[in-house]
């Protein structure tokens, strides 16, 4: 084996753990993949006879990679989305294939990924390779072209958003109960039965992109949730309970057609977000369980 077969090989193994990096930092299956895809060509043509540790060196390539794809994306966006909600990743609910089982490592929420999308690109990277993958600060300050104090700052400002987030509740068993009793109660057009699995202060985002399916809207309160929920309660039935980003969620599909992918996130017993991705251009680049893809 030469030396690139060597490199190959190596990359190969810890292709799991960079795609992982790659969807934290980004919020998107497709960039992430992109990202470890452009990180192996640099690599590819780099020379690796100084490497000393080649899982780090792979992560820092991947970093700078989807930090720059991350700013770019910013600075493409003249005026901010509405509403945009994440990648989501769905999975059954029996089980999870272990590409997407790296993927969700440490749990990391579709509710999460809301939040990170909040924080500048520094923040945001600062954030996810110092708490969620333990990297050093004074390797994440050579990535981000700061200081190693400013970047702790970085992650430190980015903490305190995420610390302000809600905490779900950790037990799939009780998240996919009140899951379904949302959906009974959207099926039933039981507007005091969806009040009664609603947080007062529920937040709703629903991204449809910017096809002819509708506008892109948030609703919050409780009342106003559970107003959408029954406008469009036609969805209900076409409603499947899979895992999405490893928490209690629904795949709406009709005929093998994907139609949405809606995320909860539940505390105390109560669904304080809904997320709902009904994009169909982004639905269509998302691996779905169950449709023949």
């Amino acid at each position: 084996m030469d030396d690139n077969d060597c490199l190959a090989a190596r990359f190969e193994a810890h292709r799991p753990h960079l795609r992982a990096v790659a969807y934290r930092i980004l919020g998107s299956v497709s960039e992430a993949e992109d990202a470890v895809q452009e990180a192996w060509l640099r690599l590819s043509r780099s020379d690796t006879s100084g490497v000393e540790n080649p899982g780090g060196w792979f992560t820092t390539i991947v970093a700078r990679v989807a930090l720059n794809m991350l700013q770019s994306r910013r600075a493409r966006r003249e005026e901010p989305l509405d509403v945009h909600v994440p990648d989501p990743v769905v999975t059954i609910a029996e089980g999870t294939d272990p590409e997407h089982q790296a993927l969700l490592a440490d749990s990391v929420s579709l509710a999460l990924l809301v939040v990170l999308d909040t924080l500048t690109p520094s923040e945001r990277l600062a954030f996810v390779l110092h708490d969620m993958f333990a990297l050093p600060f004074a390797e994440i300050a050579a990535i981000v072209g700061r200081s190693p104090s400013a970047a702790r700052q970085l992650a430190s400002r980015a903490r305190r958003r995420v610390q302000a987030a809600t905490v779900p509740d950790p037990d799939i068993a009780r998240q996919r109960e009140v899951v379904d009793a949302f959906l009974t109660a959207s099926r039933n057009g039981d507007f005091d039965a969806l009040l009664a699995v609603l947080d007062p202060h529920v937040m709703l985002r629903a991204d449809v992109g910017e096809g002819p399916t509708g506008a892109s809207r948030t609703a919050s309160g409780a009342a106003a949730v559970a107003e959408q929920a029954l406008a469009f309660a036609w969805r209900a039935q076409f409603a499947h309970p899979v895992l999405v980003n490893g928490a209690a969620g629904v795949l709406v599909a009709d005929q093998g057609q994907p139609l949405a992918v809606m995320g909860f996130a539940i505390a105390q017993g109560k669904i304080v977000e809904v997320d709902i991705l009904a994009d169909p251009a982004r639905l269509r680049r998302l691996a779905l369980p169950g449709l023949g893809r």
